[in-house]
This record gives C-alpha cells, sequence and structure tokens, in this order.
C-alpha cells in the first residue's frame, strides 16, 4: 500500500541504496528479510514489508509536495504531541501541530546489518530545541519492526514534553478492523470534546475514530485478513484515529479505508518530565498477531 513510484524504487534496490523521490532524500532495503524505506525529512519509515507478506504500513497515494509532511508510515510527533506545546520554544508558542521533528532533515548515522535484520540509527542534522535532543533508532527484521525515539535533556532545569509515534497501518478494509486489548480502559474521545469514558469489550471500527485510551497494553489489530500485535513502551497514552469520511486533503477517498492509525504516544494523561540528564525513549513494536 505504497505509491508505485517508491515500490519501483524498492523494486530496482538490491541491498541499500540512498534514492530522491518526491524531493526528498530516501534511504531503501531490499533484503532477504523484507523491504524498509525511511525518509530523511523526518526520519519517517515509510514503508515496511517483510519477506512473503503484504505491506504493514499505510503511506497516502498523493503525498504533499515540500515543505508539507508525509502522510503515512510512522511519522514522529516531538518534542509535543497535536496541540500539546510544553516544549514549545516559539515566541507565541504557536509552532507547528505535533511538534518539529517531522519537518527536520536527520541524518543516517550508522547501519548495522546481520543475517536476519538491519538496526539504524538517525539524528536531527541540527538542533531542534535548546534543551533536548532526539534520536531514534530502527529495527527491522522478518519477523518484527521496532521503532524507538529516544529523548534527552541537555539542559540545567526540568522540561515537560509529550510525543507520539503515529504510526499508519495497513489494513484491508478499516471498517472490518477489530482492535483488541483496550477493553477496561478508560479513554478521551476527542470528537466529544475530550469527554472520558470506558472501553467496553472489542473496538469494531465503524466510523471516525480519535481516542487517546489511557493504557500501555498491547493491542492486536485483525482486519478480518491480517492479524499485527502493535506492543509498545514508556507509554501510557494509546491514540486510535481514523478520519472516516472528514478526509484530509492529501488523503483520496479510495484509499481512506486502507489504513488505520494506532499509536504509541505521551499526551495530557501521560506527559513526561525529563530532569537534566535524563533520557526518556519512546518505542512501537509491530509483529505478526
Amino acid at each position: 500500500m505504497i505509491p508505485y513510484s517508491l515500490k519501483h524504487l524498492l523494486s530496482s534496490t538490491q541491498g541499500q541504496q540512498t534514492a530522491q523521490w518526491e524531493g526528498r532524500d530516501v534511504v531503501l532495503f531490499n533484503m532477504p528479510w523484507g523491504e524498509l524505506a525511511i525518509s530523511l525529512q523526518g526520519a519517517q519509515v515509510l514503508h515496511f514489508c517483510p519477506a512473503g507478506d503484504t505491506d504493514w504500513l499505510w503511506l497516502t497515494p498523493t503525498p504533499q509536495a515540500l515543505p508539507g509532511a508525509i502522510r503515512g508510515g510512522i511519522p514522529l510527533c516531538w518534542p509535543w504531541f497535536a496541540d500539546e506545546r510544553y516544549a514549545d520554544e516559539s515566541p507565541h508558542h504557536d509552532g507547528p501541530f505535533h511538534g518539529l521533528a517531522r519537518h527536520a532533515s536527520w541524518r543516517l548515522d550508522a547501519v548495522d546489518e546481520h543475517a536476519e535484520g538491519i538496526e539504524l540509527h538517525l539524528s536531527p542534522e541540527h538542533p531542534l530545541h535548546t534543551m533536548l535532543t532526539a534520536r531514534l533508532v530502527v529495527q527491522a527484521n522478518a519477523q518484527r519492526l521496532n521503532v524507538e525515539l529516544i529523548s534527552e535533556n541537555i539542559g540545567e532545569t526540568p522540561i515537560k514534553t509529550s510525543g507520539a509515534l503515529h504510526t499508519y497501518l495497513a489494513v484491508a478494509d478499516t471498517h472490518q478492523c477489530r482492535l483488541e486489548g483496550l477493553s477496561g480502559a478508560r479513554y478521551l474521545d476527542k470528537l466529544r470534546d475530550f469527554a472520558e469514558s470506558e472501553q467496553q469489550g472489542t473496538l469494531a471500527v465503524q466510523g471516525a475514530v480519535d481516542r487517546i485510551y489511557h493504557t500501555n497494553e498491547a493491542v492486536m489489530l485483525n482486519d478480518g485478513e491480517r492479524s499485527l500485535r502493535i506492543g509498545k513502551q514508556s507509554s501510557d497514552s494509546t491514540v486510535v484515529w481514523h478520519p472516516n469520511n472528514d478526509l484530509p486533503s492529501d488523503t483520496p477517498a479510495d484509499a481512506a479505508r486502507r489504513f488505520i492509525c494506532v499509536e504509541a504516544a505521551n499526551t495530557r494523561l501521560d506527559p513526561v518530565w525529563l530532569v537534566p540528564g535524563a533520557q526518556h525513549l519512546l518505542g512501537t513494536n509491530l509483529s505478526r498477531g
């Protein structure tokens, strides 16, 4: 579930290559264990497909031109999520929605290849914050994809942050999706002015959904054709989002029923306080159900 132009680049890749796609530098891997594509704008995992499987991540077929961000894959929301601008240093606290990381240029610092998979390390080309640094670690093999966003306070005072790994999961049909693992969790419903409720049983996605679940448990996604397990680290918020018919401009209607977002996050329910010298690792892990 990726644009043909990117699929063509991956098909012509043997091993690893860096290429241009939609005006962006992308790092591509076509290996015996599967395929991986990462944009160096935003350190965004665009595509992951284990050998012998179909795509695990969804990517819009009509991506925005630069300087816009690409919808799909795993965008990084850092050092704040949505409009929770705790760490916003802009003069009027009106920095970009979802933070600075997804619009920034990143570099690939290290690639560790081994027989079963790969580990990548990335960091921003230029500082994004006076008190915070960020690093990204991506591990991929034929069984799983693991993404870790590591923040460190290099300042002299404590700082409050939020963030998310805004994962777009590829599905056969959004309206056939069932999410298990959320039963009993309290959630804030953003479509009802953050009204609080409790999840009863399995979540079936039949329309628009935008909820922040207060849970650190793994979620099982079943779309009627495949099951994926979505685990996480250092996150007590799981965001579930799909716009249904209220589509963003970069999401064609015929592609909108092919994704659901299940995000490891730190939100208003579990913001992170970092004292000087402290680190925080926000992680998401995808594996076959």
